[in-house]
């Protein structure tokens, strides 16, 4: 059930058995929404979060009551659909019918607002037939009680025969698959409730005052097409599908989740509000996340979801339960490997959680994946191949192959590598530390450090996994091929394309007048990743590039594994490097990046800097610390402690590394043994003493502890001091969440300028 208005804290008992469970482990749906936190005053929300008119509004009038997320339980993994509320689990279909209900309910509360039930009375009204081509075309409008101004026009598209024809409903603006389905011999209802046609808002009569929202009108609008499809006898009403691309995409999910007569949907990149899981899909991952989808459009989503800006992992339930609750019908998620709004990492991780509930249902192979390409429009032949799977679920033709996931998993490193490490066998950090209050040798001198500095990386380097060895190459400049997906450089630059290292793709921008004779600084720039849209991810980075070109850097971008154009190496990574770590190819990679740069005459090779935010922070301040041409580092919300960050405080831990998603595998065995990893940052940081490090910090980043970032800066500091560069480190926190703001953009600029000061 949604919660009540009922004031209640967490207990003591009951935060106890939350840190009890493992970070990854599936956390019951129901505990953390049976919490009602303490409201937050209205004002505190308006300065927390950029302005929405609409959502300040309903603040200020008490429309929408603050609720306070960080108050409720997180799961940084997607939680378990086959967990009950009371922590036991679900093994049969009859206990999941009452799951799949309290899930419904938990949708409804936080994301698209109360569905009502069918009108009453519902009527057709200025019906329309004729033939053309064979084809019969009848039009026709359903208007429903109580005063029947709430219209709906359909369109139906049936082929030449008597039938029963299957079914296929789609919104107006998806026309053109209609027309495709009725040459296959299907019976196509078009019907206006998507983004080019609407008559959704007429609905708002039926309900007044109710919190459905954009995307449950025009769901609740595909309901109204079958009830009426029910009572014309060419329809097959076995054989009703869903289909949709984008957001009519989402709401053809929503429909079939709470209309049991949907057999199959198809949902082509349908993005935050249908398969793509928030807690995956958020601002620290380059996505539009909950905050820009419930600010732009705020019709479109629940205005309750906003409060979970930043802290999607403390949502009480996410879209993988949405395809859960539609089985055991038939689904297939089509995704392109570059749409930014629908990033396929997150949508495979939503499908092999819910795949376990149609695995309950002995129809695993009902929901199924179909990666279409890079571009993130729905062709002719994609709908075509739609059609084909169709065919194969409606018993009409042969199944028809699914895609492959494109992302591995620990279980497949684990099965490819064989690797079996036990943590005990490894040293407690108490005993190893070179840094801090527990060192076995305190570091007095800087020939203390330097005696123990080689041992360190090579703890390092056994962590990162083995590296790949080729010959080096120079860099070969392509002046035709089309740029990466970036913003537009301003005038006053230019920009040319590389390949480097072993054929990682990269554009070089630089400022105009950069020549041999006055060589400018660099910058690479290493992006959140897997990003689908390439390394500048969301909208929000752009402004950055034209920033630091205009302040006299040039920059280096490229598409790291697995995005953009090299998404495609993801997947048998591990099948060919079982002993390495795609974290060590993205900083293999970056090293490339460096001797790229080194050869360009035009800039300046002892002012090379890398600048990175999320994991690319986590990787600028490793490649610094194993490179000593790197000049200096900029790292925005990358610095994740590693031995501190326990499953008892909640903050998503080592797994994130390495469970969750196999960057740095070696690392899962460590999950609950942190004491054991065998370095920390403190450490990494050390490494690259003397040479300058900033350190930018979101101060509500709800994956690291203020003390614990705060305790690694300070523990290196002390190497810097040896050095006499203590100032050189520096930590600079900004009052926001884990996103990369304008404000977060602006100190990182700050902190880039702050390390060509000697």
């Amino acid at each position: 059930m949604p919660p009540s208005r009922t004031t209640l804290r967490p207990s003591f008992a009951l935060r106890v058995l939350a840190r009890s469970l493992p970070v990854l482990g599936p956390l019951a749906i129901g505990l953390a929404a049976a919490i009602q936190a303490a409201p937050v005053p209205a004002e505190v929300w308006s300065a927390r979060l950029p302005g929405s008119p609409t959502w300040d509004a309903a603040l200020k009038s008490g429309a929408l009551e603050p609720i306070d997320a960080e108050a409720l339980l997180p799961s940084f993994a997607l939680p378990d659909p086959l967990r009950r509320p009371d922590g036991t689990d679900v093994h049969d279909p009859i206990t999941w019918a009452q799951q799949r209900q309290e899930l419904l309910k938990l949708l409804q509360h936080y994301v698209i607002g109360t569905l009502p039930p069918p009108p009453r009375t519902a009527r057709a009204v200025e019906p329309s037939t004729e033939r053309d081509g064979g084809v019969v075309r009848t039009t026709l409008v359903l208007e429903f009680s109580p005063r029947f101004d709430a219209r709906l026009s359909i369109e139906l598209l049936a082929p030449p025969g008597t039938g029963p024809f299957p079914v296929l409903l789609v919104p107006a603006s998806h026309r053109d698959w209609a027309v495709i389905a009725v040459s296959r011999g299907y019976l196509a209802c078009v019907f206006r409730a998507g983004d080019s046609f609407d008559d959704t808002p007429t609905f708002a009569g039926l309900h007044p005052g109710s919190d459905w929202t954009l995307l449950a009108r025009r769901a609740w609008a595909a309901g109204r097409c079958i009830d009426y499809l029910e009572t014309r006898n060419e329809v097959d009403r076995r054989r009703f599908a869903l289909a949709g691309a984008g957001r009519q995409a989402a709401q053809a999910l929503v429909a079939a989740a709470f209309d049991e007569r949907v057999a199959a949907v198809i949902a082509a990149g349908s993005g935050l509000g249908g398969a793509l899981p928030f807690r995956l899909a958020t601002e620290s991952d380059g996505a539009t996340g909950i905050e820009g989808t419930t600010r732009t459009t705020p019709d479109w989503l629940h205005p309750r979801l906003r409060f979970f800006s930043g802290q999607e992992q403390r949502l009480p339930v996410d879209q993988h339960h949405l395809l859960a609750c539609i089985a055991p019908r038939a689904v297939l998620l089509s995704s392109a490997r570059c749409d930014p709004q629908d990033p396929l990492w997150a949508v495979e991780q939503s499908w092999r959680s819910a795949r376990r509930v149609f695995g309950l249902h002995q129809r695993e192979d009902a929901l199924q994946l179909d990666n279409r390409g890079d571009d993130s429009e729905v062709h002719r032949a994609d709908v075509e191949r739609y059609l084909d799977w169709l065919d194969g679920r409606f018993g009409r033709g042969a199944p028809t192959p699914a895609s492959e996931p494109s992302f591995p998993t620990y279980a497949d490193w684990q099965r490819l590598s064989r690797e079996r490490l036990d943590p005990a066998r490894f040293p407690a950090s108490a005993v190893t530390a070179v840094l801090g209050p527990d060192a076995r040798r305190p570091l007095r001198t800087r020939a203390d450090w330097l005696e123990q500095r080689n041992a360190v990386r090579g703890r390092v380097s056994w962590v990162l996994g083995e590296v790949a060895a080729y010959p080096e190459s120079r860099p070969v400049a392509f002046t035709s091929a089309p740029p990466l997906r970036a913003p537009a450089p301003p005038p006053e630059s230019e920009r040319t394309r590389l390949a480097f290292g072993s054929g990682v793709v990269g554009d070089l921008h630089r400022p105009m007048g950069a020549t041999p004779a006055q060589p400018v600084p660099a910058v690479i720039w290493l992006p959140p990743s897997p990003l689908a849209a390439g390394p500048w991810g969301a909208e929000s980075r752009a402004p950055s590039l034209e920033i630091w070109l205009s302040g006299g850097f040039a920059v280096l971008t490229f598409d790291t594994i697995g995005s953009g154009s090299r998404s495609d190496e993801m997947n048998r990574f591990y099948h060919r490097r079982p002993h390495g770590s795609l974290f060590g190819q993205w900083l293999q990679d970056t090293r490339d990046a460096v001797t790229t740069l080194l050869q360009q005459k035009s800039i300046d090779s002892q002012r090379i800097h890398l600048v990175g935010y999320g994991v690319g922070g986590l990787v600028a301040l490793h490649a610094a610390a194993l490179d000593e041409r790197v000049a200096g580092v900029v790292c925005v919300n990358g610095l994740t402690p590693l031995r501190s960050d326990t499953p008892d405080k909640a903050l998503g831990g080592v797994a994130r590394w390495s469970l969750r998603f196999p960057w740095l595998p070696r690392l899962g065995a460590f999950v609950g043994n942190e004491d054991r990893i065998p370095y920390d940052l403190d450490e990494v940081l050390a490494l690259i003493a003397p040479r300058p490090v900033t350190v930018v910090r979101s101060t509500r980043d709800s994956t690291t502890s203020t003390v614990d970032v705060r305790s690694i800066v300070q523990r290196a500091g002390a190497v810097y001091g040896l050095y006499g560069r203590a100032a050189v480190l520096r930590l600079l926190e900004v009052d926001d969440y884990h996103r990369y703001s304008p404000a977060v953009a602006r100190e990182t600029y700050r902190a880039l300028k702050t390390l060509e000061v000697p």
